[in-house]
Order: C-alpha cells, then sequence, then structure tokens
C-alpha cells in the first residue's frame, strides 16, 4: 500500500492523474493506507462500486440515510447490497436534534428557510462523524454536475472542510472527468443495478420532499431544492465546492 499523501504530494497527484482513467483513480485510492470508503447514494456511486469490485481490492461502502429518502432509494441501496455482496455502512443523523428541529418548525421548515439547516442536521453531521473515522474517502462527484459548484473538482484534493486537527483526510472523485452520458453508458453496458426513480424522469435523486423529475432539457441539479437558485444547490457534504 502507498501512504496517506501529505499536502505537499496531493496537487503533484492530482497533476499526475488528471488525465487517467477512474479505474486507476480508484485504484490509486484503495491503494492508499489507512482507513478508506467509497461514499454510496446514487449512480455514480454505484459505477465506482463495480470498478471496485473488478480491481480484486477490499474496499468499503458507507451511504448516509437522513430519515427522508424515497422508498425506491432504500430498496435500491438493499439491492446494492445483495448484488456486489458487501456490507455497506449506514450512517444516520442524532435523534436528538432531527426531533428539535421537527418540533421547533416542523417537518418542512427547509421549503421556507432554505434547505441547510436541515441538510446540516440529516447529512453533513452524520457525515463528518464518519469522516472522522477515515483518511480518504471516495466520492461519484462530477465537474457538469452543479453550475458554478462542481465544475474545477480535481480528481484528488485534500478535503479542508471535513479535515480534523493534526489530521488531512484526502478526497477522491474518479469520475470528474466523466459526463452523465459515461456513467450512463457503463451502465447500460456493464448491466449494473440503478434507482428505478431514473426511469421516471429524476436524475439527481435525494431527499423525497426535496427531489423532484425535471423536463427534457433541464439540468440535472434543477430537479434539487428547485425553490432556490441554482448557485446554492449544494447541501455541504462537498463543501469546499462553495468555497471560492
Amino acid at each position: 500500500m502507498t501512504t496517506i499523501p501529505t499536502l505537499d504530494l496531493v496537487d503533484a497527484l492530482a497533476s499526475e492523474y488528471a488525465d487517467k482513467s477512474p479505474s486507476e483513480i480508484l485504484e490509486l485510492a484503495l491503494s492508499q493506507q489507512g482507513e478508506i470508503a467509497i461514499s454510496f447514494s446514487g449512480a455514480e456511486d454505484v459505477v465506482l462500486i463495480d470498478m471496485a469490485s473488478h480491481l480484486g481490492k477490499p474496499f468499503r461502502v458507507f451511504s448516509l440515510d437522513t430519515g427522508r429518502l424515497h422508498a425506491e432509494t432504500y430498496q435500491f441501496i438493499e439491492t446494492v447490497r445483495k448484488h456486489y455482496k458487501i456490507d455497506i455502512e449506514i450512517c444516520f443523523p442524532e435523534n436528538e436534534a432531527i426531533q428539535q428541529l421537527t418540533t421547533e418548525k416542523g417537518l418542512f421548515s427547509f421549503y421556507r428557510d432554505g434547505h441547510q439547516e436541515c441538510c446540516s442536521i440529516r447529512k453533513v453531521k452524520p457525515l463528518r462523524k464518519k469522516l472522522a473515522s477515515l483518511d480518504g474517502w471516495i466520492t461519484g462527484q462530477r465537474k457538469d454536475q452543479s453550475p458554478g459548484t462542481r465544475d474545477e473538482i480535481p480528481v484528488v484534493q485534500a478535503d479542508t472542510g471535513f479535515s480534523g486537527p493534526g489530521k488531512q483526510l484526502i478526497k477522491y472523485n474518479p469520475l470528474a472527468n466523466w459526463s452523465s452520458a459515461d456513467v450512463w453508458n457503463y451502465i447500460r453496458m456493464m448491466e449494473i443495478p440503478y434507482n428505478p426513480l431514473h426511469e421516471r424522469g429524476f436524475i439527481s435523486i435525494g431527499c423525497e420532499p426535496c427531489t423532484r423529475a425535471v423536463l427534457p432539457n433541464q439540468h440535472e441539479r434543477e430537479g434539487r431544492w428547485w425553490w432556490e437558485e441554482a448557485t446554492h444547490k449544494e447541501c455541504g457534504l462537498h463543501a469546499g465546492n462553495l468555497i471560492k
């Protein structure tokens, strides 16, 4: 195994692997010494799981259960678990924080106050807790996923948003240079599982109250938090995308 990349090596790795294939970037990540895991929620992440299954290296997978996912998404998680015969580490939000939010503001405060508060409790804090136990994580982010927030994603980066005191977290984005078409060509070619909501016009799938199908030629992120401006369509899981 390679050692955990230090800050002075991250930029060099990002440059060296900028034009390499997702499988090569994924192999680099899985060769890192320490605790590494694939973050799983959507189609891109299943592509990564499938690629990892062919590399012959051990890998871990975790997923965030916000408590507000579509029924189809829960079924999808179980389908992936069975298909690849893997354990999926499910991360849950703190019950007390959810109870306080819903008691004080109701179940749909995000339509009025914006999605950041709810996402912080249901997504960001559980992710931060999980990442505190890891040395690196692997995401399915693509540069073309979100207008203005993901167009400069490197294939390897120091995760400044979730690194802790004395601990540098490394983030790998093997699909950064792929398009949605690339992802779906792979899914069809390899015949791997996908969320059945995609067949109903859902492209980017999050929590049920905050996700809707998109119309032809709409950008995929327009189905997320549709009542907000496009430049705000990040939940905080990839906090560095909002830092300019």
